[in-house]
């Protein structure tokens, strides 16, 4: 799959979005198996890129092409089905159901693309293993950040879209995440787009971007 930005521009305009933005009013191409990282302050816009992308918001100037076909002229319907099988977005604010425990979160998915053993060894390599059983309102903030990024990794995807997955882990365990991720990228030949406050440290990825 393959994601080209061409001068878009959010309206309303991001509050801190400058003219020193590299994404911002710029050609900009994603194409599967190449990891971007894209980085910012707060108010820079890193949250609604990431859902112009996933065709969750509209509202913008200039283009944006999936496989060559403007979004312009893909109906809502087909979004839902992008969404659904090539696209996973792990939102900033995780969006999870915190009466339901960990694991029933994951299995809310419409289509998952593991199994419930490939599940469980998600979850033990991220440390939350024995957290599954337990209402996500139970959580701390850090485990459910983990939860959400293993509903995210447990969908079908060509591109993987996560807005700020790490920052409530500690070195260790988000390394560890990262960890998973990469697999889960070469596995699946897959792009991924991630948003940060800073570069992180140890993540290598083929692109930065200043937000």
């Amino acid at each position: 799959m393959k994601i080209e930005l061409i001068d878009v521009l959010p309206d309303p305009i991001p509050e801190k979005a400058g003219i020193e933005s590299e994404v911002w009013m710029g050609t900009w191409v994603l194409d599967s198996g190449k990891r971007h990282l894209v980085s910012g302050v707060s108010g820079r816009g890193k949250s609604t890129l990431l859902q112009i992308l996933s065709g969750i918001r509209t509202d913008f100037a200039g283009n944006l092409a999936l496989n060559g076909k403007d979004s312009q002229n893909i109906p809502q319907e087909e979004w839902a089905n992008i969404r659904a099988e090539k696209v996973s977005l792990l939102f900033q604010d995780l969006r999870l159901f915190p009466e339901l425990t960990a694991l029933e979160n994951v299995h809310l998915i419409p289509v998952l693309s593991k199994n419930r053993e490939d599940i469980q060894t998600m979850s033990k390599r991220l440390g939350i293993n024995e957290l599954m059983n337990k209402r996500c309102s139970l959580l701390s903030q850090g485990q459910r950040q983990r939860v959400a990024l293993m509903r995210a990794l447990s969908r079908p995807f060509e591109i993987l879209l996560l807005d700020e997955p790490f920052s409530h882990l500690d070195e260790e365990n988000a390394l560890l995440a990262w960890e998973v991720v990469g697999e889960e990228l070469e596995l699946r030949n897959a792009g991924l787009i991630l948003t940060a406050l800073n570069e992180p440290e140890h993540m290598e990825v083929h692109k930065t971007w200043k937000l």
